[in-house]
């Protein structure tokens, strides 16, 4: 069964750190593109950051530049998004989203979702 785990959410203060993973079963994520989203109370998702497969580049969203970091650890099959620095507009919850092909049909697979809240 196909599945993606988000967990690592939750309370933090402003300037703290989390960090967020994302687990895949069922396929191996090294062969997808690997995005976090996130989704802020009354607002649409946004995409925050990607990590390909090999060799690994990586984009973040302005919002997010020089304070996240997206990687990867294929021995575990999980996806990480550190985040430094937050502010309480890094509330939402962040989602993890696998894109690719298989036998040349896109396959888009998505988390649950972990709720970060950033508030004093």
């Amino acid at each position: 069964q196909v599945q993606l785990v988000e967990s690592g959410g939750g309370l933090v203060q402003p300037g703290g750190s989390l960090r967020l993973s994302c687990a895949g079963s069922g396929f191996t994520l090294r062969h997808y593109l690997i995005g976090w989203f996130r989704e802020a109370p009354g607002k649409g998702r946004e995409g925050v950051a990607c990590i390909s497969g090999s060799p690994g580049s990586t984009y973040y969203d302005d919002s997010v530049k020089g304070r996240f970091t997206i990687s990867r650890d294929n021995a575990k099959n999980t996806v990480y998004l550190q985040m430094n620095s937050l502010k309480p507009e890094d509330t939402a919850v962040y989602y993890c989203n696998a894109l690719g092909t298989v036998l040349a049909s896109t396959m888009s697979y998505w988390g649950k979702g972990t709720l970060v809240t950033v508030s004093s």
